[in-house]
């Protein structure tokens, strides 16, 4: 197991609590408990249907309160009304009462199927179970980590750890994620925890700038969830961070986020690529976010990338289409180490030597060069495959 630097003062469970009935013994109930109260904060999905959890976190954050969070894993509680709500709070009391703290500090987040209201009996019997079992260490990590899970094929946790004010400080992340990822956040969870101490207001300012830089330049295929949740907790006690020392642990925390990021995409359902797209001198960031979008969720240049195929020219009219306004002569266009496109000009290039160089690297990287100011931006997305294909189409059948 990859070294982790676990932040102080946390404890951890994962287990299989029968909610995924047709998987036995997969872990789909996880439990994060910080032994003393602890500032929170978070953000959530844009989208206007969102989930009774997002609902219940959202009435209870940001917070100086915070003992823990409660997750399921199959089953979204999303679109199921008054009694969907009812049951979030329920996950949320029983959590409370086993772990002896109050229902209100405690949150909740579910993933999973859509439109399904929660098996209550499977969540009364399986969260006292999860609370009984929650340890320090990183095998506990480990098993929540695991118990978010849906499609995801391995665990996604990230790690930091520096001496600030001549104290150590640990930053822990963990994550799922794999498909329905657009900008936005995603189809995901991310739970950020540190032993560092903060004051609730620059929690709370850091968790939507961590989400611009990481989770919101990542997409799959465009689609965002009703879920999708990313929440910090920090229970470090003493003087609050201010100033150098706020800005190096916010540094960090978003390194953290990023590097969640990236996995996600890495990670995408039956993805066979990794695709980094850098987009610079553009006007401003927010053109080169607009750009590197746009030729992320572009079904043809995500088939052309799984299909090793070097038809550059959907990506840069992908680029043309963004909405961005600039001249053919503006762009230069490379693929690896390969210059493409110069200003306006194709370039002789040999396709199979870079369908070759596509087919032997997972992991690809494409760079549009614009003359138009400094603004930038890297984005991650991956390929679409016959898997991912496949697996949605019979995701609930």
């Amino acid at each position: 197991m990859t070294t982790w630097h676990i932040a102080n003062g946390y404890r951890f469970a994962g287990v299989h609590s029968g909610l995924r009935a047709n998987e036995p013994g997969r872990l789909d109930l996880a439990l994060i408990v910080s032994d003393r109260p602890a500032v929170a904060a978070g953000v959530f999905t844009q989208n206007r249907v969102c989930a009774a959890p997002v609902h219940v976190c959202r009435e209870r954050l940001p917070t100086k309160e915070a003992r823990g969070i409660v997750v399921c894993s199959g089953n979204a509680n999303a679109c199921t009304g008054q009694q969907g709500l009812d049951d979030a709070r329920h996950m949320t009391a029983l959590a409370g009462q086993a772990l002896g703290v109050d229902a209100k500090q405690m949150l909740v987040c579910s993933t999973g199927v859509i439109g399904r209201l929660l098996p209550m009996a499977v969540m009364e019997s399986g969260i006292p179970a999860a609370a009984k079992d929650v340890a320090t260490g990183p095998e506990a990590l480990e098993r929540a980590a695991r118990a978010i899970l849906t499609t995801d094929t391995r665990v996604k946790v990230r790690t930091r750890q520096l001496v600030i004010n001549g104290q150590q400080v640990n930053i822990t992340g963990f994550a799922k994620g794999a498909a329905m990822i657009g900008p936005n956040m995603a189809t995901m969870l991310a739970f950020v925890l540190t032993d560092a101490p903060l004051d609730v207001a620059d929690l709370q300012a850091l968790a939507p700038i961590a989400a611009d830089r990481s989770f919101n330049c990542i997409s799959v295929e465009g689609h965002t969830s009703t879920n999708d949740s990313l929440i910090f907790l920090a229970n470090g006690d003493g003087p609050k961070l201010k100033g150098d020392a706020l800005r190096a642990f916010n540094e960090a925390a978003i390194g953290v986020c990023e590097e969640l990021a990236r996995d996600m995409a890495s990670d995408a359902e039956g993805a066979s690529h990794l695709i980094t797209i850098h987009v610079e001198g553009t006007r401003n960031d927010a053109e080169a976010r607009t750009i590197a979008k746009t030729i992320a969720e572009s079904a043809l240049v995500k088939t052309a990338f799984f299909g090793a195929d070097p038809n550059w020219g959907r990506i840069v009219s992908a680029a043309g289409y963004s909405g961005i306004a600039f001249d053919e002569s503006q762009l230069s266009l490379r693929l690896g180490d390969f210059l493409l496109y110069e200003k306006g000009t194709p370039l002789p290039f040999d396709p199979s030597a870079v369908s070759a160089f596509m087919k032997a690297n997972r992991e690809l990287t494409i760079r549009l060069i614009f003359t138009l100011g400094a603004g930038r931006c890297t984005f991650y997305t991956c390929d679409l495959t016959y898997d991912y294909v496949r697996l949605n189409a019979d995701y609930t059948t």
